[in-house]
């Protein structure tokens, strides 16, 4: 497996994204080789996509056929735009960022669901005296840029009656916000459990949080998608990756400590101590939403996920959930790591 690392900038990461994607989103090679494949992540490498590493170390991808090129990513809404844009075929970024711009005419399709629920919170030190999601008005809230998270926000504010003006929402880079926090240039920011809380709690930080999935916001979340016409040039391609992520990740889940090793080994950058704190926090995330199996989110949690977006007109009204996802690629049940 072919690796980009992610100690470039952000911007010098998307760019390697798509070209490399544009150039060999896959290449059949000779008879008796492996089928390369380009796969692009949402964000940098750790515990969050902890399971495509456990997938490339037990070499179930490689079981497949196929030869992944993972690439690090800095944001599900940059992601879900190099799909959109035919800059990329295959990835991994929040279903809701996807459905919005499938909903816009974007030719492509969640075909995987990892994370039922989403991760998203907003958290404020504690020393700050925000007890409540009523106690953000008049306070400074750091945004990140190009996050499913900004995407969501007036969902979130919809559902616990505040609205944009309550409150000053500062734009910053990803990498800015636990900074920021940490240093008192906001009061709180607009974060998530897996990634934002870890590293802040690493540094010895006390935090009130309050997280979207608990507080009106529970919808489908982290998923793999795929561009309609490589799916409908490279089905059985598209199943094969699948297949074999979704074991990457029932691997995670039963063998942390040796994913984290698997995880170290692809991308040697990785902190190893923080990366298995997300992993242990975003387990729960994988059978919420009523899910029966894992990476398959059920039909009714769709359109839960569609009913509450088209509120806030994150959604047009009246769209068919299915337009924004296809269960065609999944393993049948019987070969499915199911919800206990």
């Amino acid at each position: 497996m072919t690796i980009l690392n992610g100690m470039a900038t952000p911007i010098r990461r998307m760019a390697a994204a798509a070209g490399a994607a544009a150039l060999a989103a896959f290449v059949a090679t000779p008879a008796s080789a492996q089928t390369k494949v380009t796969f692009q992540l949402n964000w940098t490498a750790g515990g969050p996509n902890a399971g495509f590493a456990a997938a490339v170390g037990e070499g179930y991808y490689k079981d497949a056929g196929l030869d992944v090129t993972v690439v690090q990513g800095n944001g599900s809404g940059n992601t879900a735009q190099l799909v959109a844009s035919g800059r990329a075929q295959l990835a991994y970024a929040d279903a809701v960022t996807v459905s919005q711009l499938i909903a816009k005419g974007a030719p492509m399709k969640v075909v995987a669901t990892v994370y039922q629920s989403n991760p998203n919170q907003v958290s404020a030190l504690k020393k700050t005296g925000v007890k409540s999601i009523k106690d953000l008005v008049g306070k400074k809230v750091g945004v990140p840029a190009g996050s499913s998270q900004t995407t969501m926000l007036p969902l979130f504010f919809k559902a616990n009656g505040l609205k944009e003006s309550d409150m000053t929402l500062l734009n910053m880079p990803p990498a800015a916000m636990v900074p920021a926090l940490l240093q008192g240039q906001v009061d709180a920011i607009l974060g998530s459990m897996d990634a934002y809380q870890i590293q802040l709690e690493a540094q010895g930080a006390e935090l009130d949080n309050f997280r979207f999935s608990e507080f009106g916001v529970p919808t489908v979340s982290t998923s793999i998608f795929v561009a309609d016409a490589f799916a409908k040039e490279q089905p059985d391609l598209v199943k094969k990756f699948v297949a074999a992520s979704l074991k990457g990740w029932g691997f995670a889940i039963d063998n942390p400590e040796k994913t984290v090793q698997h995880l170290k080994t692809v991308f040697p950058e990785v902190n190893v101590k923080l990366a298995a704190a997300e992993l242990a926090a975003i387990t729960p995330l994988f059978c919420s939403g009523g899910a029966k199996f894992l990476g398959k989110a059920e039909e009714a949690h769709w359109t839960r996920t569609q009913a509450l977006l088209s509120e806030v007109g994150l959604l047009p009204a009246g769209q068919d959930p299915k337009s924004y996802y296809s269960n065609d690629f999944l393993p049948p049940e019987s070969a499915m790591r199911p919800c206990k």
